[in-house]
């Protein structure tokens, strides 16, 4: 099942492109979650915390399911220097994984920070 704030790949992605994709993908979407699954469907309860996070935030944000390609799925894990997935962006700014996201949920940073 597909959720309608899913981004897909337009074409392929292989270990020498993968960095160049990651890029573009946060150069195109504000919010961006990388996670497992999607907003609909997450496959991990760190995915499924962060997405439900953002709901109650109340802004509008994409996905890329990193089980779909392992390539972005190590990709990304080199390209944030984190070794955790979800990954959140904002304005092409890693921002941190679910424990950070909880966290500046939790103390109010995050809301004002993606309300900007």
């Amino acid at each position: 099942m597909i959720a309608n704030n899913e981004i897909e790949l337009n074409g392929e992605v292989t270990t020498s492109n993968v960095a160049e994709v990651i890029q573009n993908q946060i150069k195109d979407n504000e919010v961006l979650v990388y996670m497992k699954g999607n907003s609909m469907m997450p496959q991990c309860g760190f995915s499924a915390q962060t997405v439900e996070i953002l709901n109650r935030v109340g802004v509008p944000f994409k996905t890329f399911d990193v089980l779909s390609n392992m390539e972005i799925r190590e990709g990304i894990k080199q390209f944030s220097n984190w070794p955790t997935i979800p990954q959140l962006y904002f304005k092409q700014k890693f921002i941190g994984g679910c424990d950070i996201v909880t966290q500046m949920y939790q103390n109010g940073e995050l809301d004002s920070l993606l309300k900007k």
